[in-house]
């Protein structure tokens, strides 16, 4: 028999996918400079507008066996991809957090990181109405986000460190920015200088900020390391099988992205038993 939890939590998953299908919708227009409003949905392949009944998230492409009424083109899996995607991390946000505000916050927060992952996926670039946008809404809810994120500390710094002692919500968005903006930053010079060509764009570098302002410095830390321990995993392996030359141009902010969205949802837990082992 369905329990109560189990039956809010398909309602969540369900919200969750329909927000997944108008993320596909700006992760393939905004790249496009196209509106996200008008026209409505439609196949790429012959244009023809998608009716309502036939745009429901998962189900109307698991009707259509993946390809398009009018003309028979085949549909990209991206599209259940990302609805299903989108619908088990509201879930997963429902069950870490509840019904409270940082369960809002952080919704705002990952479907912005997974219209992003998959668009630097496709297109290599990070637009800055997803960026720029998110330092404001991280900035913005701020006082709204877990206060976990502010108490946690990092046994290896001494407790009178600067770092260790920020309580106030809104600051704690600033300095997640400028730690995560400049640290970037400065890597991205460093290897410009030794390597003589651009490591890393200035996208990742606004990316990175947004999730400071979404999480303050603690947890922007843990995406840039497993950020960097995801990408040298999944991106070395990829090269390795494709065989690309060392020149080949990774999408970092899709790294940075999955780290992000692990880091709200196990962050805290994985830094605290990490650190519990020392």
């Amino acid at each position: 028999m369905f329990t109560p939890f189990f039956l809010v939590s398909a309602i969540i998953f369900l919200f969750g996918a329909v927000f997944g299908s108008f993320l596909n919708v700006c992760i393939y227009r905004v790249p496009r400079g196209e509106s996200i409003v008008k026209p409505r949905s439609r196949c790429p392949g012959c244009k023809q507008p998608i009716p309502a009944w036939l745009n429901i998230p998962i189900l109307s492409y698991l009707m259509l066996r993946g390809r398009c009424r009018n003309c028979g083109q085949s549909i990209s899996l991206r599209y259940p991809l990302v609805e299903a995607l989108t619908g088990l991390i509201a879930t997963g946000l429902f069950i870490v957090y509840g019904f409270s505000s940082p369960f809002y916050v952080n919704s705002v927060f990952c479907f912005l990181l997974v219209a992003l992952i998959f668009i630097d996926l496709d297109e290599r670039i990070l637009p800055d109405v997803f960026t720029k946008g998110g330092i404001v809404a991280g900035l913005l809810l701020a006082p709204l986000q877990d206060s976990r994120f502010l108490a946690m500390k990092i046994p290896l710094l001494p407790e009178s460190t600067f770092l260790q002692n920020v309580g106030n919500p809104l600051f704690s968005s600033v300095i997640g920015i400028l730690f995560g903006a400049g640290f970037l930053w400065g890597v991205s010079r460093l290897y410009l200088k030794f390597r003589k060509v651009e490591g890393m764009g200035f996208g990742d570098v606004k990316m990175i900020a947004m999730i400071g302002a979404f999480t303050g410095w603690q947890l922007t830390w843990f995406s840039i390391l497993f950020g960097s321990l995801i990408g040298s995993l999944l991106g070395g392996a990829y090269m390795l099988l494709k065989k690309k030359g060392s020149k080949f141009e990774l999408p970092f902010g899709t790294f940075l992205g999955i780290a992000a969205i692990l880091s709200i949802l196990f962050g805290i837990d994985i830094i605290n038993w990490y650190f519990g082992k020392l």
